[in-house]
């Protein structure tokens, strides 16, 4: 069998920047038999290497993985061997992490980008022309619990953008489908607005269940959802919507719904684990730099272009900020709280 011919039946897949999305999606692709490397920090490489690799979800997945079912390497060399690079880096790392790919990648890999925000994959194409780089949008959320163990806590398909050579059919299995999209645009963005909540989590400190049953939460979301809106409205952006059938302009509408009815209607849109929690949470938790830049602060920009406000996101984003800045974790904020800070109180 010739190297193409193995390429074709058999990618080699390496996960560049496994943090808690790319454990959990590299994970479950070793799980299915597929040839994945993890390109990790040194530090969660011991982890996995002392506590092995689990992967559980809402749904009642329970799967520990040897270290021997895939590999792992801190050394961005291994990009050599990669026919399929997941990159699943935060936003800020996407320019570095897109020079070790030109670097040590053969040309011609194709390049996923499994990232929040819409401009990575420009970022990726502008830094790789003689790679295969495709959008990519992951709707689900996954929260690194400690001791090797990464926990999907929400529902939703992975998408990325239609090309040739059949990618998704490489990187779905059994508990992660992936599905092929041409208009990956409308889906960023719309994913782009969903994790505007990402923040509210954040500063409630609250279990996302528990924050979206409250109704003074929900008319946050909304308010700020809302403002998004319009502003890719001005923008002549159309979203859609990456987890339900319904489109991305009623989502407030059913944001604001009492909570008797919202539960009845978002039964049927997303599952929820009852201690998931967002990936901003994450970062505040373990002092990391959050992307608060590439959801309020995308809508923030792209407002000032347009000669639009969008107060309600950029005070959120300060809100953030301040968290960052003070280093302690989630400033467990009450809905009445933010709402007042929101008015400048």
């Amino acid at each position: 069998m010739s190297d193409a011919e193995r390429s074709a039946l058999h990618p080699r897949i390496v996960v560049a920047g496994a943090g808690s999305i790319g454990c959990f999606v590299g994970g479950m692709l070793a799980r299915a038999g597929r040839n994945v490397t993890l390109l990790l920090r040194a530090g969660t490489l011991e982890e996995i290497s002392h506590h092995g690799l689990s992967l559980t979800d809402y749904d009642g997945l329970d799967e520990a993985l040897s270290p021997d079912s895939f590999a792992m390497q801190t050394d961005p060399s291994c990009l050599a061997e990669a026919d399929i690079v997941l990159v699943t880096v935060k936003s800020g790392a996407t320019a570095q992490i897109a020079a070790e790919i030109a670097r040590h990648a053969p040309k011609g890999a194709i390049v996923v980008s499994l990232q929040n925000g819409v401009e990575n994959a420009d970022t990726l194409r502008k830094a790789l022309p003689d790679h295969d780089v495709r959008a990519g949008m992951v709707p689900f959320n996954v929260i690194w619990v400690g001791g090797g163990r990464f926990h999907r806590g929400t529902s939703g398909q992975i998408a990325i953008e239609k090309g040739p050579g059949h990618v998704a059919r490489h990187l779905s299995c059994l508990g992660l489908e992936v599905h092929e999209k041409r208009d990956m645009a409308a889906l960023q963005w719309g994913k782009l607005v969903i994790n505007l909540n990402n923040a509210l989590n954040a500063l409630s400190g609250l279990p996302l269940r528990q924050q979206i049953g409250d109704m003074r939460w929900r008319r946050l979301m909304a308010a700020q959802m809302s403002e998004a809106l319009t502003v890719l409205e001005g923008a002549g952006i159309t979203p859609s919507n990456p987890v339900a059938a319904v489109p991305m302009s009623v989502v407030p509408r059913v944001l604001r719904l009492p909570t008797w009815a919202f539960r009845w209607v978002a039964r049927a849109m997303l599952s929820i684990d009852p201690n998931a929690r967002s990936s901003m949470w994450e970062d505040l938790d373990r002092g990391r730099r959050t992307e608060i830049e590439e959801l309020q602060g995308q809508i923030v920009r792209l407002a000032r272009q347009n000669g639009q406000d969008a107060a309600i996101n950029g005070r959120i984003a300060a809100l953030i900020r301040a968290a960052e800045a003070e280093g302690v974790g989630s400033p467990c904020l009450s809905a009445k709280e933010v709402q007042k800070r929101l008015r400048g109180r």
